[in-house]
């Protein structure tokens, strides 16, 4: 059955002059559907009438008695296995906090199952109504008084049929903003490889490799002043298709990148002129293993610049979390470097789904039988999966680090490769922010390309491939 034919049908009694009137009405409604060039699944929430893109809707469900899982968001309420495959499910009533009817433990929910860049998941709301065609032109802005939900949420406001339905904007809510699901893993999957060639070159040809080092540091300091406008050009336009803000803490990467990329453009513009340009220029900018499993090597770097501490509590922060995968690594590190203390990690990001999956992350069989072995086990089914002592160490926050974070004292922050992606006022807050709740005997990861030289309250220090800072 399809989605309009599972949501039109009533199974309420009706007499015969009900029944054709409603029939009547549906077939009315059919036409209209008929002749619409945008269709949309409507349901509502706390008695205000709202609409989903049909395009983002896999099926309607009936379901209740999800199972809870420790440590994720508020507003996911558990995870439910949908025909053997594992999706959390999130109630839009305490994403948006409306407030609503109080449920009971055991009832069915009504459940909209969405499918937003390849990700899939439940989304809890009071009543599903009805599959409604609309034309695109009839679509107006939002505004803020016509809903309880923040207008960024809202793509527009539709009326018809005498319901006014607000449509929500899926991609904004769920996915990276601007950004292509399939794009970005192919982007950083090869930013890896370059990254790991790299090192590989400099282990295995250390006198060659200490030249190139050379001709890279005086590079980075050349000024830009032969091209400076292609220069400025260049900044702009990473700024607007890559939200990458070029300041004193990127600024040496991103002249020496520049002069690299105007020698390498043979044939073409050096201008940044899409999303694609943008993410090629930014390739060589990302940190060693980036988002994805640490090597060993790596993890027994991070754990040589850990400082020693005899503390009961070790609290970490990890703004800029994305999947999960390096706040994983980063805490069978800690685990190994601080057998003795309890660990709290504070792993907050801005995209929703990211961190809603991250407490399900799954570890693929290579992973599982590397240096992370003894931090893995086994789950009724025969899946790997991170210990106990592990995933309780780990709270998943969606939390935007622009804004007030009521966090302890901290003794470790890793937040690389987050700063370079901040206007900068955003820069000097985030960063007054680590200076303010980083310890005094704490330190601070940031970016391999990102410096903190022009901050004063931070202490650089080098330990092989891994930078790191400390309070004055």
């Amino acid at each position: 059955m399809t989605i309009e034919s599972i949501l039109m049908s009533d199974d309420s009694e009706t007499t015969a002059i009900a029944a054709v009137s409603e029939r009547t009405k549906r077939e009315d409604e059919r036409n209209q559907n008929a002749i619409a060039d945008f269709k949309m699944v409507t349901f509502s929430l706390s008695g205000k009438d709202y609409a989903i893109n049909i395009d983002y809707v896999k099926e309607i469900a009936k379901a209740g008695n999800f199972t809870y899982v420790p440590n994720v968001l508020p507003f996911v309420v558990g995870v439910y296995n949908m025909r053997g495959e594992i999706i959390p499910i999130l109630d839009m009533r305490l994403f948006f906090n409306i407030q609503g009817a109080e449920r009971s433990s055991d009832g069915l929910e009504n459940l909209l199952i969405l499918t937003v860049d390849e990700q899939t998941f439940g989304i809890i709301v009071d009543k599903i109504d009805r599959v409604v065609g609309v034309q695109k032109s009839s679509i107006r802005p939002p505004h803020p008084l016509f809903s309880d939900v923040n207008v960024k949420y809202i793509s527009g406001v539709v009326e018809s049929n005498k319901h006014l339905y607000i449509l929500l904007q899926i991609e904004t809510i769920f996915a990276k903003e601007n950004l292509d699901a399939n794009q970005y893993e192919i982007e950083r999957q090869a930013q890896q490889r370059l990254r790991q060639e790299a090192l590989a070159q400099q282990n295995s040809a250390q006198i060659a490799n200490g030249v190139k080092n050379a001709e890279y540091e005086k590079q980075k300091d050349a000024p830009a002043e032969e091209d400076d406008t292609n220069y400025k050009f260049v900044v702009d336009s990473l700024k607007s298709y890559s939200k990458f803000f070029v300041s004193p803490i990127n600024e040496k990467w991103t002249k020496a990148r520049f002069a690299e990329w105007k020698n390498n453009r043979s044939g073409k513009s050096i201008q940044i002129q899409s999303e694609m340009d943008a993410s090629e220029f930014l390739k060589t900018y990302w940190s060693a293993f980036n988002g994805s499993w640490w090597s060993k090597e790596f993890a027994d770097s991070i754990y040589a610049m850990l400082p020693e501490n005899s503390a009961k509590q070790i609290v970490v922060w990890n703004p800029g979390c994305g999947k999960g995968v390096e706040t994983y690594c980063l805490a069978c590190v800690l685990a190994r470097k601080y057998p003795n203390s309890k660990m709290r990690i504070y792993a907050q990001d801005v995209d929703l789904l990211s961190v809603s999956n991250a407490p399900m992350l799954a570890i693929p069989a290579d992973i599982a039988s590397s240096w992370l072995r003894p931090y893995i086990t086994k789950t009724a089914t025969g899946a790997d999966t991170f210990s106990k002592e592990i995933k309780d160490s780990i709270m998943f926050e969606y939390h935007d680090c622009m804004y007030t974070n009521a966090l302890p004292a901290t003794d470790i922050i890793f937040a690389r490769d987050l700063l370079s992606f901040l206007d900068s006022d955003g820069q000097k807050s985030v960063i007054t922010d680590f200076d303010e709740k980083l310890k005094g005997n704490g330190i601070l990861f940031v970016g391999d390309n990102e410096e903190l030289s022009t901050f004063p309250d931070f202490i650089e220090h080098t330990a092989g491939s891994i930078t790191a800072y400390n309070k004055q």
